[in-house]
C-alpha cells in the first residue's frame, strides 16, 4: 500500500462554528452554548474527543451531523463530509502529502495547509470516519482566527442551477469582490475577552464598509495590529505566488484561515505546551484556555461513488490517490479518560509550515476546506482573483 494513501484532511485547522447573533457575543455566552450542545449528545464516547472550542465557521459538531473535533492528542478531526466531496476532499489532501510523491509543486503546496495524518474513527463508531488534521492555533496562547472563504464562485462546475443560485443569493458581490469574511475570534487585551462575528456579519459587508469590516481582525481594542497585517500579507503573497504558477488544481468553496497571536503580555508557545503560566493549560487542548478558563466539557465509506468525469477541462476523478481507510504511523498512550489513543508520530506539522514572527505577533495563513477541488490543466483564476482583492484591502488596511 502506498504511502499516498496515508494522508489526511488537514481542514483547517480549525473547526467551524456558526453562531446565531450576526456580531459578537463574550466567551463565557459561547460556552454556554457549546455547553448545553455537548450535554445533549454523545461525543464523551469519542475516546476523549471533544468539541473543537476555538470554531469560527462551519458546521458544529453535535448540531450538524459532519462537524468538527480536538483529539486529545492536540489534532483536529474533521468527520468526512457524504460522497462525494468527503471522498474527493480525502483524496486531494491523499494526494498532496503522499510520501511518494516528488513533485514539486505538491510539495511546495503542503506549506500552506494543515499537515495531514491520516484518518480515523472510534472503535464505537467505525463508520463514521474522520480526517486527522494539524490543529493550526495550537502553538497560540491567544489565537485570533479568521475564516475567508476565496473565489469568485462558492459553487463547483457541477452544481445544480439550484445550488448556484442559492450560493448567489448567500452573497451576491462574491464573483465583484472574490472573497467573503466567514467568520471571526478576535481577543481583546483591556478586557481578556474574544469578539465572536458569524457569518452574517460576513455577509453584510459591501463595497463601503469591507476595509473597516476586515480591519475589526486585527483591532485588539487598543488599536490595528499593523505587524500582523504586514505578515499577513507576505503569507498571502506567497500563496497567491504558488497559484499563478500551478495548472493542477481548480478550488471552489475553499478558504483561508487566518491565525495570529493576540497575547502580548509575555506568554509564549513553550507555555502553551508545558502547561506553565496564568491559564494552567493542559499540553494539547488549549481550546481550554482560550475560552476565558471557562471550560467546555466534553461516515461513511466512498465506496463506489467517486467517479471520474470531465468537462471544460475539469475532472472530478483522482489518479493514483485511494478512498481506503488508512491510519498513519502511530504509538498507543493513554488517554485521559483511560483508554489506549492512537497518536501520530508528530503533531507539531511541517517545519517548513511555521508562523511568521514579528516580536511575539506570530502568524499563520492556511488554506483549508476542499470538497470542492477539482483537478485542471489551467490557471485557477477565479482563486487568484480573491487573493489579489484581498492583498489590496490588506494593504489599504495597513496604510490607513
Amino acid at each position: 500500500m502506498s504511502t499516498e494513501h496515508q494522508i489526511m484532511d488537514s481542514s483547517l485547522a480549525l473547526g467551524r462554528l456558526e453562531i446565531k447573533s450576526p456580531v459578537l457575543r463574550s466567551d463565557s455566552d459561547y460556552c454556554d452554548v457549546n455547553e448545553k450542545n455537548v450535554q445533549d449528545e454523545s461525543q464523551f464516547r469519542l475516546n476523549g474527543c471533544l468539541p473543537l472550542g476555538h470554531q469560527v465557521a462551519g458546521h458544529k459538531y453535535g448540531v450538524d451531523k459532519a462537524g468538527i473535533l480536538q483529539h486529545p492528542d492536540g489534532t483536529v478531526l474533521k468527520q468526512l463530509q457524504p460522497p462525494p466531496r468527503g471522498c474527493r476532499e480525502m483524496q486531494f489532501y491523499s494526494k498532496v502529502y503522499g510520501a511518494d510523491s516528488i513533485d514539486p509543486c505538491l510539495q511546495e503546496l503542503q506549506r500552506y495547509l494543515p499537515t495531514y495524518h491520516g484518518t480515523w474513527c472510534s472503535p464505537d463508531t467505525p463508520n463514521e470516519l474522520f480526517l486527522k488534521l494539524e490543529d493550526v492555533t495550537r502553538r497560540f496562547c491567544k489565537p485570533c482566527i479568521m475564516d475567508v472563504k476565496i473565489g469568485q464562485r462558492s459553487y463547483d462546475p457541477f452544481a445544480s442551477q439550484e445550488k448556484r443560485e442559492q450560493q448567489i443569493k448567500k452573497y451576491p458581490l462574491m464573483e465583484e469582490i472574490g472573497f467573503l469574511v466567514l467568520g471571526m475570534r478576535v481577543y481583546q487585551t483591556s478586557s481578556d475577552t474574544c469578539e465572536i462575528y458569524d457569518q452574517h456579519y460576513g455577509r453584510n459587508l459591501v463595497k463601503a464598509s469591507l476595509r473597516d469590516g476586515l480591519a475589526k481582525f486585527f483591532n485588539n481594542g487598543d488599536g490595528l495590529r499593523k505587524d500582523a497585517i504586514a505578515d499577513s500579507i507576505k503569507k498571502v503573497r506567497d500563496i497567491l505566488q504558488w497559484f499563478e504558477g500551478q495548472r493542477r488544481f481548480h478550488f471552489y468553496a475553499s478558504s483561508l484561515l487566518f491565525v495570529y497571536e493576540g497575547d502580548l503580555s509575555g506568554q509564549t508557545p513553550d507555555t502553551l505546551k508545558t502547561g506553565r503560566g496564568s491559564g494552567g493549560v493542559t499540553e494539547n487542548n488549549n481550546h481550554v484556555h482560550i475560552m476565558s478558563d471557562t471550560r467546555v466539557p466534553g461516515m461513511r465509506d466512498c465506496g463506489g461513488e467517486c467517479g471520474t468525469v470531465v468537462s471544460h477541462g475539469i475532472s472530478t476523478g483522482w489518479e493514483g490517490a485511494s478512498t481506503q481507510k488508512q491510519s498513519p504511523q502511530v504509538s498507543l498512550e493513554q488517554g485521559p479518560n483511560g483508554n489506549d489513543t492512537k497518536r501520530p508520530e508528530s503533531v507539531e506539522g511541517n517545519p517548513n509550515q511555521q508562523g511568521s514572527e514579528t516580536g511575539q505577533g506570530r502568524v499563520e495563513v492556511r488554506m483549508i476546506d476542499f470538497a470542492h477541488v477539482f483537478q485542471s490543466e489551467t490557471q485557477d483564476d477565479g482563486y487568484s482573483y480573491g487573493l489579489k482583492n484581498l492583498l489590496l484591502y490588506l494593504q489599504q488596511i495597513l496604510d490607513k
